[in-house]
C-alpha cells in the first residue's frame, strides 16, 4: 500500500489557494507493538483548518509547513497490533489529510455504523455538533419563550443550534448566505425564519423577524451580521462565540468590530469557547442529541466531495460559503453503503 497525503506547502496569505498545498505519495507506515493501522474513509473539512495554516498565536498549534494538514476522519482499521481493535473496526480519530493513519489507538473512538451512519461521526453527532450543544446548553442556557439567533444557519454546527433551540422551546432565526439555504433552514430544518445577510435590507430583515429582540446570539461569522445583532439584544442576552469565519483569511489584522456599547447596555454576556476544552460535556451530548437525531427530530445535510486530491478546493470553497451542509471529503469508499 501506499499513502496519499496533502501537505501545506506553504503559509497562506489572506485566503488560501491550491499552491499552498501539496499532493504526495508514500509507503505505507510500518506497525510497532500496540499500533493500528486505518485506511480513510471520511475526512471533515472545519473552518478551524484556516486558523491551523496560520503561525500567529492561536490556541493550538500550527501545521508546520510539508507536514500533513489536520483534520478530524472516520477509518476502518486494516491491520492491527493492538488486542483493542480488529481488522474491520470502525473508527473514528484524527488522522489528517491523508489515506492511512496509524497510532497506538488511545485517541480513536470504535463506530457502530448500524446506529448512524459512519459521516455522522464528524458531522451532527461529532465536533459540530457537539460544539453546537456545548455553545447553546452551557453557554447560551436558553429558555422557552426566547429568541435565538445563527449565524450560518444551513451550516454543520447552526443547522444543530437552531434545532436544539427549537426543541427547547425557543423561537429560532437563522442567518445564511443565499435564498437557496435560506429556504432550507426554514423549510427543512424547522427555523422559524431565515435571513440572508447578502439581502440589501438584511438588518430591517432581522428587526422584523425578532419582534421581541434577541436573547441568544450564537455566533461564529463575525463581521456585518454581528453588527446587526449588536442594535437588537436583548438585556441579559448572551452570545456562545465559537468562531469568526468573516476575519479568517484577512491580510492584516482585523478592524475594530462593531460598537460594543450595546453589550454595556443590554447587560450581555460574551464566552468565548474551545470544544476541545469540553470532552466532558460529551456523555450529556449524545444521551440528549443522538435520539433526536435517529427520530429525524434533529435534521442534517452534508456536502460530500470525492477525492482527497480535491480536498483543498473544497477547503477553499468552504471558507468562500460555497459549501451547502457539513464540508467532507470521501477519501476512499465507504463499505457500508
Amino acid at each position: 500500500m501506499t499513502n496519499t497525503r496533502v501537505l501545506l506547502k506553504s503559509r497562506p496569505v489572506g485566503e488560501p489557494t491550491p499552491a499552498n498545498f501539496a499532493v504526495s505519495e508514500s509507503p505505507a507506515p510500518s506497525l510497532a507493538d500496540g499500533d493500528v493501522l486505518r485506511r480513510t474513509i471520511y475526512l471533515s473539512l472545519d473552518p478551524y483548518m484556516r486558523g491551523r495554516m496560520s503561525d500567529a498565536p492561536s490556541y493550538a498549534a500550527p501545521v508546520n509547513v510539508g507536514d500533513v494538514m489536520c483534520g478530524h476522519t472516520v477509518s476502518q482499521v486494516v491491520e492491527s497490533r493492538n488486542p483493542a481493535f480488529a481488522v474491520g473496526d470502525f473508527v473514528a480519530g484524527y488522522d489528517g489529510w491523508q489515506a492511512l493513519g496509524i497510532s497506538n489507538g488511545k485517541e480513536l473512538r470504535k463506530l457502530d455504523p448500524g446506529t448512524a451512519p459512519l459521516t455522522t461521526a464528524i458531522g451532527v453527532l461529532g465536533m459540530p455538533g457537539l460544539t453546537a450543544f456545548v455553545g447553546l446548553v452551557d453557554i447560551g442556557q436558553p429558555k422557552a419563550g426566547e429568541t435565538v439567533v445563527v449565524a450560518a444557519a444551513s451550516g454543520a454546527v447552526g443547522s444543530v443550534v437552531g434545532q436544539l433551540a427549537k426543541a427547547r422551546g425557543c423561537r429560532a432565526i437563522g442567518v445564511a448566505g443565499s435564498e437557496d439555504k435560506c429556504r432550507y433552514v426554514v423549510d427543512d430544518l424547522g427555523f422559524d425564519a431565515c435571513i440572508n445577510y447578502k439581502s440589501p435590507d438584511f438588518y430591517p430583515s432581522l428587526k422584523a423577524a425578532c419582534p421581541n429582540r434577541i436573547d441568544i446570539y450564537f455566533e461564529n461569522v463575525g463581521g456585518k451580521v454581528l453588527d446587526a445583532v449588536m442594535r437588537l439584544l436583548n438585556r441579559g442576552a448572551r452570545i456562545p462565540l465559537c468562531g469568526l469565519i468573516a476575519d479568517y483569511n484577512a491580510r492584516e489584522s482585523p478592524t475594530p468590530g462593531p460598537n460594543w456599547l450595546p453589550l454595556l447596555v443590554a447587560r450581555a454576556k460574551v464566552q468565548g469557547f474551545i470544544v476541545s476544552d469540553h470532552g466532558d460535556r460529551a456523555p450529556a451530548f449524545v444521551q440528549e442529541v443522538a435520539p433526536l437525531v435517529r427520530s429525524g427530530r434533529i435534521k442534517y445535510r452534508e456536502d460530500i466531495t470525492e477525492g482527497l486530491e480535491n480536498a483543498p478546493k473544497a477547503f477553499i470553497g468552504l471558507l468562500d460559503g460555497r459549501n451547502f451542509g457539513k464540508a467532507i471529503v470521501r477519501v476512499s469508499p465507504d463499505p457500508t453503503h
